[in-house]
Formats: C-alpha cells, sequence, structure tokens
C-alpha cells in the first residue's frame, strides 16, 4: 500500500531518532527547561534572525492554535479566519471551547484579503450595535493554506498592515511552514515571517517529527504567564526534552529546509505525473498538497493500492482528492504510483 493521504503517516526523520537515543540517559530538567530546549530556541532565534524572540514548545498544532488564541485575546474578543481556515473547519471547536468566537470571512483559494479585512473591521465599529456583537481582535492565517496555496510578502504585509490599523494580532499557523518556505513559487523567509507577524508557529508535526511545534512571539509580546497557561489547556509535556531535542535536530545544518525541500521536489514530481495522466488539478497547488479531480470509479480502484485524503464531493460522479508528499516521500514512491493512475 502506498501512502500519500497526509504528511505526518510517517514516524520522525532517522537524524531525530538517532538523536532522542543517545541522549536517551542523560537527565534533564522538566517542562521544557532543559538544555536541549534552550539550544533549540536559540538556533530558532538566529533562523529566524530576531534575537528577542520567545520560543515555546507546545505538543501539536490544535494545542498550539487554542492556547495563543485563547491567552492573547481578551475573554469577549473573537479571531478572523478564512471560512476554510483550520480553526474554524477541522479543529473540533477547540477555538469556541476557549471561548472565544471564530469570525469567518472569504477565502480566495484558500486565503484571506486584507481589503476585506479591512472593510470588516471598519464596518464592524461603525456599526451602533458593535458593543453587542464580538470584536475581531486577531487574524489567524495557515501558511500554507488549507489548500496548499502561499501568501506572497507583499500580502502578508498588506494584512499585517490592516491587523495595525485596527489594533488587531496577526497570527500565522506554521503546521506546514517548511513546505511553505521551500516552494519555489515563495518569496517568504522565515526573517520575513518573524518580522511582519506578531506569532507564528514553526510545525515540526508535519516536518520530521513524531511531534510538536515551535511557538515564537516576535514582539516582545509573550501573553503573562504563558507557561502556565500551556499547562492549564493540557498542552505542556513534562519531557518537554523531547520537543527540545527534536527541534535542536532540525535547526541543525539546515535540516528543516533540507527536508522540507524534499517533499516540493516530490510534490512537483507528482503534479507532472497526474497531469501527464490527464488528471484535472481542483486548483494549482505549489507546495505538497495537490489537489485532484478524480472520477468516482477510478477512485476506488486506485484506493485498493493508495491511501488519498477525501477532500470534499465534486459533483455526482466525481471527488476532490488530496495527494501529499511529506519529508520521507521517495522517487520511488512516486515511481509505484503511477503503476495505478
Amino acid at each position: 500500500m502506498l501512502y500519500f493521504q497526509s504528511d505526518y503517516i510517517m514516524g520522525a526523520h532517522p537524524a531525530i531518532l538517532d538523536r532522542l537515543q543517545k541522549t536517551n540517559f542523560e537527565a534533564t530538567a522538566g517542562y521544557g527547561a532543559d538544555q536541549f530546549c534552550s539550544a533549540a530556541a536559540q538556533k530558532i532565534k538566529a533562523a529566524c534572525q530576531c534575537d528577542n524572540a520567545d520560543v515555546w514548545f507546545l505538543v501539536g498544532g490544535t494545542q498550539a492554535n487554542a492556547v495563543v488564541i485563547s491567552s492573547m485575546l481578551k475573554r469577549y474578543e473573537g479571531v478572523i479566519a478564512a471560512t476554510t481556515g483550520h480553526i474554524g473547519a477541522h479543529e473540533a471547536g477547540a477555538i469556541e471551547y476557549t471561548g472565544h468566537k471564530v469570525i469567518s470571512l472569504p477565502e480566495h483559494q484558500g486565503k484571506l484579503d486584507a481589503c476585506e479585512i479591512d472593510r470588516y473591521a471598519t464596518d464592524f465599529y461603525a456599526d451602533a450595535n458593535c458593543e453587542h456583537m464580538v470584536p475581531p481582535a486577531m487574524v489567524y492565517l495557515s501558511h500554507p493554506t488549507e489548500y496548499g496555496t502561499l501568501y506572497s510578502k507583499g500580502e502578508l504585509e498588506g494584512i499585517a498592515k490592516v491587523c495595525k490599523k485596527h489594533g488587531m494580532t496577526l497570527f500565522l499557523d506554521g503546521a506546514r511552514l517548511g513546505y511553505g518556505l521551500m516552494s519555489y513559487n515563495s518569496d517568504l523567509t522565515l526573517p520575513d515571517i518573524a518580522r511582519i507577524c506578531d506569532v507564528f508557529y514553526i510545525g515540526g508535526t508535519k516536518v520530521g517529527a513524531l511531534c510538536g511545534e515551535a511557538v515564537v512571539f516576535t514582539k516582545n509580546n509573550t501573553p503573562k504567564r504563558f507557561l502556565t497557561l500551556v499547562k492549564q489547556q493540557g498542552a505542556l509535556i513534562a519531557k518537554g526534552r523531547l520537543l527540545g531535542v527534536q527541534f535542536d535536530t532540525l535547526f541543525t545544518d539546515d535540516l528543516y529546509f533540507k527536508i522540507s525541500k524534499n517533499a516540493i521536489d516530490k510534490a512537483e514530481m507528482l503534479k507532472r505525473l497526474l497531469c501527464d495522466k490527464g488528471y484535472r488539478l481542483f486548483m494549482d497547488s505549489p507546495t505538497n498538497q495537490q489537489f485532484v479531480i478524480m472520477e468516482n470509479t477510478k477512485l476506488c480502484e486506485l484506493q485498493k493500492n493508495v491511501t488519498v485524503g477525501f477532500w470534499e464531493k465534486y459533483d455526482d460522479t466525481h471527488t476532490v482528492v488530496r495527494f501529499a508528499t511529506s519529508w520521507a516521500t521517495t522517487n520511488e514512491d512516486i515511481s509505484e504510483l503511477e503503476k495505478y493512475l
């Protein structure tokens, strides 16, 4: 069986497993106060070219989203996201569970538009009844988006300008950030993201780690008692070294970027293969997620040998499916897939 349904189905990069084994009998402090977390944080700050950044390691993406949003918003404030944004569509109401409304705005191939954000915030405060409504205090983006699309530097700067105008925090979900940064179409760098955004996170779960995300506050804006808030919401593990070792390894010798590029290279091979076989792309994604419109009978046949992700029903006889490459996808995987397409 070939596995293309997601980018977190494999375990971890061998360098991480090797490092975990070699450090296994080193005693460390708990809850992220260990030498590995400290070393990883320093390497991430250097990669971001942001010496005053504050780096925290959380167990997963849903936890990172929920903790960051709930800790940075007042109890009566909400967060703007695209209708397809992960926090509104695929996190089981985790954000609403913390007491904060997700305010959905239209998506454009998965992305938010700066002018539409500006219009929403302007209209909100012009409404005489705004005291009876949930004020937008944060804008949530994911990069890449749920559709594998990317924000350009200009688009991100435009949204940041709108956020500053209306006193909103800009939060970037980077669960697949490595794949976005290494896309052939990307004009954003990690230092750009650190400069433009108020807070973001670097995904490890989908990019070579067993688990974990690195949350980065870049404007001396870490919420008070953040560690307490992380623990209160179940996102703190006693053996914080597990995350520290992984991110220290990922940010040694550019490993994070090298393995992310592998996913992009393989995705481009996959895209060419799909097009050569006559499949129609649902949209042109420049990252590791490729969306294809597939005839239902062909999909049933394919699934006997290949796992793919269901995305949405296209019509009565076709389905949009997702093929995802990852840090671990090989040339052999792509060649084997060709037999079943």
